[in-house]
């Protein structure tokens, strides 16, 4: 507990040295207990500068998603404050489930390094490699009906957007319902799932992967026509220079919470679907939809207030698209 309080000081004064006396006083403990903890954050891969009579600076943390390092960039009141973290486990999403069948509290969040069997939409697999993206799921308890649901695969899409164009400057897109589109290639998905009576919501589950720091060669060869990362993106794959993971992962979930908290306090979810269309690449599209019993091509014209895709058949019919039922591609390519 003392080196976790030590390292939240030594994040928030990131910038300048603190004394060892200055922490001791702070915490209420012994220079020598201040010391031991130092020397453990050394142990787990933190760089702490040291100098006499100026006393102890953190340089670096280790490239890892340490729950300390990311709630003290967090803006949030709810979302992110209680961080389960994993270093390898099966899926974020199937262990939020987990903790929201518990009880876990709204914004309750699980982060890991690595997914063994990470989850897409449709049962597909999601490529989780160790310590290269941002694997994490959230758990909401919201007071919406359950219809209303669908509505946080598209806040998880515009905070994702949002937070790489502030982290890196990069223009994202999204592919509707629930990828994130840079060069007409993914980098993001998002998969939302929910547990609710017919008129309540128990609690949300949305579960996000990044691929941050993921160099072309480790994309599986079927995937690498389809699939980018954020460092690829940037042009600098250079492994020495990686994209700090635990600052990217709290402005999502800050921009997240900021939109969740504009809509449930407001009420009013037009500006948003609006904010979503503009950035879709879908509309417009001509798109192939493969469901179970048919598959179709149309152009994609509009999104409806529940998130449903509105494809235009070549005959000027009409047909209304649920993302839980069917996969939609560009005939063109994957976007």
């Amino acid at each position: 507990m003392i080196k976790e309080r030590i390292l939240g000081i030594l994040l928030k004064n990131k910038e300048t040295f603190i004394s060892g006396e200055e922490i001791s006083h702070k915490l209420g403990v012994s220079r020598t207990a201040v010391w031991k903890s130092i020397g453990k954050l050394r142990d787990e891969g933190f760089e702490v500068e040291s100098v006499p009579n100026k006393g102890y600076r953190l340089i670096k943390p280790p490239d890892l998603l340490i729950p300390a390092v990311v709630k003290n960039a967090l803006r949030t009141r709810q979302f992110g404050q209680i961080i389960e973290y994993c270093h390898s486990i099966d899926s974020t999403n199937t262990r939020a489930k987990e903790l929201a069948q518990e009880g876990a509290a709204n914004g309750a969040l699980v982060i890991a390094e690595e997914q063994l069997k990470g989850k897409g939409r449709l049962g597909r697999s999601w490529e989780s490699p160790a310590g290269l993206g941002i694997w994490m799921s959230l758990i909401a308890r919201p007071s919406f009906p359950p219809q209303y649901a669908p509505r946080m695969t598209v806040l998880a899409g515009l905070a994702v957007k949002e937070a790489i164009h502030r982290v890196l400057g990069l223009k994202a897109e999204i592919k509707w319902p629930n990828d994130i589109i840079l060069n007409a290639r993914k980098v993001c998905g998002i998969l939302t799932e929910m547990q609710a009576d017919p008129d309540r919501i128990e609690y949300v589950v949305t579960g996000i992967g990044v691929n941050v720091n993921t160099p072309e060669e480790v994309f599986p060869e079927e995937l690498r026509g389809s699939a980018t990362s954020l460092i690829i993106e940037t042009g600098n794959e250079n492994p020495d220079r990686k994209i700090d993971r635990c600052r990217l992962l709290a402005e999502i979930i800050s921009v997240f919470e900021e939109l969740y908290d504009s809509w449930v306090e407001g009420g009013d979810f037009s500006a948003l679907m609006q904010d979503y269309k503009e950035s879709c690449v879908t509309l417009g599209r001509q798109v192939r939809v493969t469901g179970i019993d048919e598959t179709f091509l149309g152009t994609a014209v509009d999104l409806t207030e529940d998130c449903r895709l509105v494809v235009q058949l070549p005959d000027g019919t009409r047909k209304t698209v649920y993302s839980g039922d069917v996969s939609v591609r560009g005939i063109a390519g994957y976007v």
